[in-house]
């Protein structure tokens, strides 16, 4: 008989929180945490969405993505979740670009940037401040026409050089381009400049069995391996249920953490909004998806740490985002897992990650599928031999991810990473307007993308939900 995994479920709570990444997380913790009854359901059977793990044998345990945020995580964690969180977020100092252009080491903040852009490229002081003064200046309410290519041309036209220091790891961590609103590179470089980049010491498994223990802690029924066939709509237009596993849960409330357009266009369904909004929603583009290698050492082998801790490599002169997309590889991440990367573990890890185009991989046969991967592992080697030489030696593990993958375990339309582009974020924020107690939080806009955004935007969110129902309900029905 199969496992029954909504067993022991209500039949109604205040809030829904559909799907289970950061954001879907930090809603249900904040709600909870205010006394209203939330359910949280996940259709995978691990917690995080993007920010999760896998193992393989022999002990090894692998992050997926590359997981590199701002020092403002850190405040959030400690107001949102707990101090033991905040506590383990630890800065990687050692950022590395290997190019044909130049070959740099910075510990990426806003004073070493600004050391390097006037003594490595010869850029007037003036110059680098105004730069920096502007991008810190952006935010959502801004003019919105200017692109980051014209920011760029403002202040250092003709430079390519400089254009990839700065554009090259922020599209890696969000997906954006040179052709994306200016506030959407603005907020997020600035945000990195503030004190350089940091991790979660201990592993994203670590991390979530944190988050899962003070879910629990506040009370939320946490569920996976329940997937999300419908959510419910009255004829006046508000929230009444969700279909799970074939199950009707009432709630007062829906938080979905599902992409924006599967919340409009398939879970709640489009003859529920207006025929304007539904335009607006069909309009908004994907982001990117990316392509991951992962590289375990045998036990008892390491590589030189001067290998850093993030490095970005590439072989094509200048920023180009069609060549970083490319299934012919010229630029990688890689980012190198030491044994205190996980206080406890002796293993040496490596993931290369590169951004991909998701149609590019789905239009293979099965053979070619299975031929592309092999390739991507291969090459990666390839390239990786450069910085630790002997690789293929003491190999005990590798295997590969690719926008179909991402697209099974996330669900993400396309295998999108990155979530949408700048117009999903209104979207996002309009839904409710729409449909009375239809929330949605998760990777909208690029400037709500990557982890510090998804937590924040999950704050914002359940605030929003707060207000809508003014306080839990006294007597909520049990099953």
């Amino acid at each position: 008989m199969a496992r029954d995994f909504l067993k022991g479920a209500r039949d109604f709570y205040d809030v829904i929180v559909i799907g289970s990444g950061l954001a879907g997380l930090t809603s249900a913790n904040i709600l909870a945490r205010q006394g209203y009854s939330v359910l949280l359901l996940e259709h995978h059977y691990q917690l995080g969405g993007m920010a999760t793990w896998f193992k393989r044998s022999r002990g090894h345990i692998f992050d997926i993505s590359l997981h590199g945020f701002p020092y403002g995580m850190i405040k959030s964690c400690r107001k949102y979740w707990s101090q033991d969180i905040a506590d383990s977020i630890v800065q990687l100092k050692g950022i590395r670009f290997e190019n044909p252009q130049f070959s740099i080491r910075t510990t990426f903040n806003r004073e070493d940037f600004t050391r390097l852009l006037i003594e490595r490229f010869g850029i007037l002081p003036e110059t680098v401040q105004q730069f920096f003064d502007t991008a810190r200046g952006m935010n959502f309410y801004d003019e919105q026409s200017r692109t980051t290519r014209q920011l760029f041309e403002q202040f250092f036209p003709g430079r390519d050089d400089v254009v990839r220091m700065l554009m090259e790891p922020i599209t890696y961590a969000n997906g954006s381009t040179l052709e994306d609103p200016a506030i959407t590179y603005g907020i997020v470089f600035s945000n990195f400049m503030q004190k350089g980049v940091y991790t979660f010491q201990g592993g994203t498994d670590s991390l979530v069995t944190r988050m899962r223990d003070e879910l629990l802690k506040n009370g939320v029924d946490l569920r996976v391996r329940c997937l999300v066939e419908r959510i419910e709509v009255s004829p006046d237009r508000r929230v009444q249920a969700v279909q799970v596993n074939g199950r009707r849960i009432g709630c007062r409330a829906v938080v979905s953490n599902a992409s924006i357009r599967s919340t409009i266009l398939e879970l709640a369904g489009e003859q529920h909004f207006d025929r304007q909004f539904v335009d607006s929603a069909r309009a908004v583009r994907l982001n990117n998806s990316s392509c991951q290698v992962y590289m375990a050492l045998r036990r008892g082998e390491g590589f030189d740490p001067g290998c850093g801790d993030l490095l970005f490599h590439s072989e094509h002169r200048g920023f180009d985002i069609n060549a970083m997309l490319s299934r012919d590889v010229s630029s990688r991440t890689f980012s190198f897992y030491y044994p205190e990367t996980r206080p406890g573990s002796d293993r040496w890890l490596i993931v290369s990650s590169t951004n991909a185009r998701y149609e590019d991989w789905a239009c293979l046969s099965e053979e070619e599928y299975e031929q592309a991967k092999r390739d991507l592992i291969e090459t990666t080697l390839d390239c990786l031999q450069q910085y630790v030489p002997n690789v293929r030696q003491v190999l005990d593990h590798v295997e590969a991810a690719t926008p179909l993958t991402f697209q099974r375990y996330t669900r993400h339309p396309a295998g999108a990473s990155f979530g949408t582009k700048f117009e999903g974020l209104q979207v996002s924020r309009d839904l409710p307007q729409q449909v009375h107690g239809l929330y949605h939080a998760g990777s909208v806009g690029i400037i709500m993308s990557g982890w510090l955004g998804a937590v924040n935007y999950g704050v914002i969110v359940s605030n929003d939900v707060d207000k809508l129902l003014g306080g839990p309900q006294q007597a909520t029905v049990s099953g």
